[in-house]
């Protein structure tokens, strides 16, 4: 070919090639990303050209698929109209001056309101949580709406799924959502799939990778989220999973390890929102948009009650909703800070709103296990420990065989946030995560 041998040519393409990748990586990789994630890329790119090109283009973007995009703006204003009129609050006691721009905060960021006239029970026994759960199925007369990342039939939820059986029974519609890729790895995923159906349970799969029905996105977006809502009425959510306390894999049975939880146990208006958001994410799988399924609230605001905000966050939003959450707070907290995190991972921005805390002359805790279900993150969680220490954070190490799995951290006397979201970049750019801001000192001193 014009006196050019084919190893030449295809030398010559190959180096064409590798020069296109770099030059268009410099170009599209930067936009709209953190710079140190960027730039992670651009070194996978630059060393390893195919293979970083072709790792970037699976999981190079946070972004979910196009359909699912374009639900977002349905699902914000049906989290609005869902939740209008229920804005009322009591102004028992003199709010800190910063707690209304948070507020806004995150209206904008997740469009729901603060609502007034709430109770919330903090629930910290494993077992005990699932029996109470039991109980407020067994009163359901509507429906009941089940949402987790990990659902798994064992010994330990057996009540729980019996629970949902019998619901059905009594003509109980019963719904429940699992994450695909976090469920099918427990041991027993079919077994449990097969008792749903037998049961006459109505469920789906989050975010499921079944490429030959149509269903894909990047792997390792998953929905974090952990809720039960019962006629409207009653919700549970935190950080607990349907599953026994050792998640049934022999490594953390050959260790003795057991999962140490917080769940909280409302009753008032903001069981809507929580309910809200269930019904957002079985539309996301369904196209079904539960509208009959919306109770009106009673936004009457008794005295003593809590304030409460729900704030959802992940791949569906624009901005990272939990991250600017837990900044604002950070930054805007006057006297201590205890954050509980069992994967504290934070990106640069987060340990300079502690450390600047500790600076401002805070008293900032920082409640992690001793022991480590996944030795990566374990090893990068320590790496932070120096730092923060050496800024003044105060460490406590959950002692083993217990793994704290809560998540939840207090600002001062005044405001607390609760939910399924770790402090890691996990949870803040992959993760559908759901978190629940409280405002009440009775709920923050128990915490």
């Amino acid at each position: 070919m014009f006196g050019i041998d084919i190893s030449t040519f295809i030398l010559v393409v190959a180096l064409a090639v590798d020069f296109t990748i770099r030059v268009v990586a410099v170009i599209v990789v930067p936009r709209n990303r953190r710079p140190t994630s960027g730039m992670a890329w651009l070194l996978a790119i630059f060393f390893i050209p195919y293979l970083g090109a072709l790792l970037f283009l699976l999981i190079g973007y946070r972004t979910l698929p196009k359909k699912r995009l374009e639900m977002q703006e349905e699902i914000n204003q049906f989290i609005i109209d869902s939740t209008e009129g229920i804005e009322q609050v009591r102004r028992d006691h003199v709010w800190p001056p910063w707690l209304d721009s948070v507020v806004e905060l995150n209206r904008n960021l997740g469009s729901m309101p603060l609502v007034g006239g709430n109770q919330a029970r903090l629930l910290g026994n494993y077992e005990g949580t699932l029996a109470e759960m039991v109980a407020d199925i067994d009163t359901a007369r509507k429906y009941v709406h089940v949402e987790s990342y990990i659902l798994s039939l064992d010994k330990t939820p057996a009540p729980f799924f019996d629970a949902l059986e019998r619901a059905v029974k009594r003509g109980v519609t019963v719904r429940v959502l699992m994450d695909h890729i976090q469920s099918m790895r427990k041991p027993g995923y079919r077994k449990t799939l097969r008792r749903l159906t037998e049961s006459g349970v109505k469920w789906e799969l989050l975010l499921p990778l079944q490429p030959l029905k149509g269903k894909w996105q990047r792997p390792d977006l998953r929905n974090h989220r952990k809720l039960v809502i019962v006629d409207g009425k009653v919700g549970y959510m935190g950080s607990q999973n349907i599953i026994d306390r050792s998640y049934n894999m022999p490594g953390n049975i050959r260790r003795g390890l057991k999962w140490k939880d917080l769940m909280t146990r409302l009753e008032g208006p903001i069981v809507s929102g929580l309910n809200a958001i269930f019904i957002t994410d079985w539309y996301g799988e369904t196209d079904d948009l539960l509208t009959r399924d919306i109770e009106p609230a009673d936004a009457e605001v008794v005295p003593h009650s809590l304030d409460c905000q729900v704030v959802p966050s992940g791949p569906g939003f624009e901005g990272e909703n939990n991250l600017r959450l837990f900044l604002a707070l950070l930054y805007y907290a006057q006297e201590r800070i205890i954050i509980t995190s069992p994967y504290f991972v934070p990106d640069e921005s987060i340990m300079y709103a502690i450390t600047t805390a500790t600076q401002r002359g805070l008293h900032v805790e920082l409640f992690v296990s001793e022991v480590g279900d996944q030795a990566l993150v374990y090893h990068a969680q320590r790496s932070y420990y120096e730092e923060l220490l050496r800024a003044g954070v105060v460490i406590y190490l959950y002692k083993a065989p217990y793994v704290l799995h809560a998540k939840h951290f207090t600002i001062d006397d005044e405001v607390a946030v609760i939910g399924s979201s770790n402090m890691d970049m996990r949870s803040f750019s992959l993760n559908f995560e759901v978190s629940l801001m409280v405002r009440g000192r009775s709920f923050v001193r128990e915490l």
